[in-house]
């Protein structure tokens, strides 16, 4: 992995972000209670942006720039696109780093990851921008793709040549195909996602818009079955009688064969609240089973994960 470091503009508008979440909160089981992650500087006014599962559910948070750490607050969380806004309770002191767009964004355009202080600016280069769908009821239209990877991506800044922000750092995916070619990418959420909702969250917490129908679950897609493989105790998808290890076969009397799919089908029906119909194999038997959906905020540090 080629890295470098550099001092400047574009990393001195990354700070480092340290969340405690309560052993009680619905993600501590799966996401830990210890939390590190970056954010970027995208207001004079000292409001951050990084990847929502950093903070989610946190009690207690500190914010790091290179001379100083203050205690921060959640300003808010967006669910559908898996990010977060932060501010610090005190001054801290640092420039803003310029908001770009990923539409600018090709395969084979070279890219900086950007951590905070103590974290090298790595250079990579765009390998794919696709769909992705996450287990966790998450979907993401079109993602961003680099290699090599950082290896600290929570909430890494992926910035263009011109120093703007594109995206957020999500993920680290092993064996990524590509052109035939199996490598280890990092995963963007694009910028793009937060840019139109931003005041509504600074204003509101979230997104003004009706929540999307959640179930609370974990499904596995490996291309041949869609498995539940865990069931948040005391949602939706528990009060149901969902079990891990049923497997997902229609939504609405639909047949689904994707996890992205299997999704939209279920966010189709309605907002938060709308019963979701269900067709799930459990062993050899066909069961249909109907979920009260909800809206996940009102889950939070609810229940742990079977």
């Amino acid at each position: 992995m080629v890295t470098r470091t550099r001092s400047g503009p574009d990393t001195d508008a990354m700070v480092s972000i340290t969340a405690r979440i309560p052993p009680d909160a619905m993600s501590a089981g799966l996401l830990g209670t210890e939390r590190i992650g970056h954010g970027v500087r995208i207001r004079e006014d000292g409001l951050i942006a990084t990847i929502g599962y950093v903070v989610q559910e946190a009690d207690q948070l500190w914010i790091a720039a290179r001379d100083a750490a203050v205690p921060g607050f959640v300003v808010g969380i967006d669910f559908e696109s898996g990010l977060a806004l932060v501010k610090p309770a005190m001054p801290l002191a640092g420039p803003v780093m310029p908001l770009g767009s990923a539409d600018v964004l090709a395969a084979g355009d070279a890219v900086s990851v950007l951590g905070s202080a103590g974290h090298e600016v790595l250079d990579a280069y765009v390998v794919a921008k696709r769909e992705f769908a996450g287990r966790w009821e998450y979907v993401l239209d079109e993602a961003i793709f680099t290699a090599p990877p950082h290896e600290s991506w929570s909430g890494a800044a992926l910035v263009d040549g011109s120093g703007r922000l594109c995206g957020l750092g999500s993920l680290v995916i092993q064996g990524f195909e590509v052109n035939g070619a199996s490598t280890t990418v990092n995963m963007f959420v694009p910028i793009d996602l937060l840019v139109p909702i931003l005041d509504e969250v600074v204003e509101n917490g979230r997104r003004l818009a009706a929540p999307r129908p959640w179930l609370g679950m974990l499904v596995h897609d490996d291309h041949e079955d869609l498995t539940i493989v865990g069931v948040y105790r005391n949602c939706p998808a528990d009060q149901a009688g969902l079990r891990p290890g049923d497997v997902v076969i229609g939504v609405n009397h639909t047949p689904v064969t994707g996890l992205a799919e299997m999704f939209r089908r279920i966010w189709e029906l309605g907002s938060a609240g709308v019963e979701v119909p269900l067709q799930v194999l459990r062993d050899t038997a066909k069961l249909d089973i109907v979920v009260r959906s909800a809206d996940r905020a009102e889950f939070q540090r609810k229940g742990t994960l079977q």
